[in-house]
């Protein structure tokens, strides 16, 4: 069963076409890899699947809710949560506080509850309490709930980032070069990390130029060359086309 389908997907910005009639799903429960070299689109994909940027011709559904028009912070209640390039946390927050603020998309107490300190609210607050807890242990961050984000060491942070993904309860979860700047032995946890949120029923969709990683987590690739697909199927499968080797598998890595 398909969880997400683009549909001839199309984003030009100026006289330039950063994704060209690009159409793939992502299969319930799957670890699905989008690869391919710098400049090919990857990162305005996931932005015009988490609502960052509108489209300009054809269609999204997530499912079976069509995500035409529809604004970020919808999307995320539907159940996408999504991490970042370059990391996004609060710096001046600690890991509990960064986790907690990704459950409030789940948090349903409005503002005068809050005032009023209704009993609601408080069961709410301490129901956040406990899941971001819960999320921070999950990635391995549980000693380090009251440490400032920033303090963190740089694999934390992205472990971090993962943390507060996962508080929004997500059904699809994009990962944008999750081991960004990792060492080895910090790829292979994350690696192990992806697929016990895969076993969590999570669908994992993510860009990464870490050809190990996507080879051992990934069940399908989709590689996009300029804006276009050029190729998709198991990684084996992928990784023996001519054009991939050539067009990405041989180059260089973005920064």
């Amino acid at each position: 069963m398909d969880l997400l389908t683009l549909h001839h997907l199309t984003k030009t910005f100026g006289g330039l076409t950063a994704v060209k009639d690009v159409s793939f799903t992502v299969e319930k429960g799957a670890v699905v890899g989008l690869i391919g070299p710098n400049g090919a689109g990857k990162t305005t994909v996931f932005n015009l699947i988490t609502g960052q940027y509108p489209f300009d011709q054809g269609e999204i559904t997530f499912a079976d809710v069509r995500l035409n028009g529809l604004r970020t912070h919808r999307i995320i209640t539907l159940g996408i949560a999504r991490t970042f390039q370059n990391i996004r946390l609060f710096q001046k927050l600690t890991a509990l506080e960064n986790v907690l603020a990704g459950r409030h998309y789940r948090m349903q107490s409005g503002i005068l509850s809050a005032m009023l300190g209704l009993p609601a609210q408080r069961r709410e607050e301490q129901e956040a309490m406990e899941r971001a807890l819960e999320e921070l242990a999950f990635v391995g961050l549980d000693q380090q709930a009251l440490t400032m984000a920033r303090n963190l060491a740089y694999g934390d942070q992205r472990r971090l980032e993962i943390a507060r993904a996962l508080a929004t309860e997500p059904r699809l979860l994009i990962l944008d070069e999750p081991a960004g700047g990792m060492n080895e032995q910090e790829t292979g946890a994350l690696i192990g990390l992806i697929g016990r949120i895969q076993q969590r029923g999570v669908t994992i969709l993510l860009i990464e130029h870490d050809m190990r990683l996507v080879m051992r987590a990934c069940e399908k690739l989709i590689v996009l060359e300029y804006g276009g697909k050029i190729a998709e199927g198991p990684p084996d499968q992928v990784r023996r086309d001519p054009k991939v080797i050539e067009a990405y598998l041989g180059a260089e890595d973005e920064p």
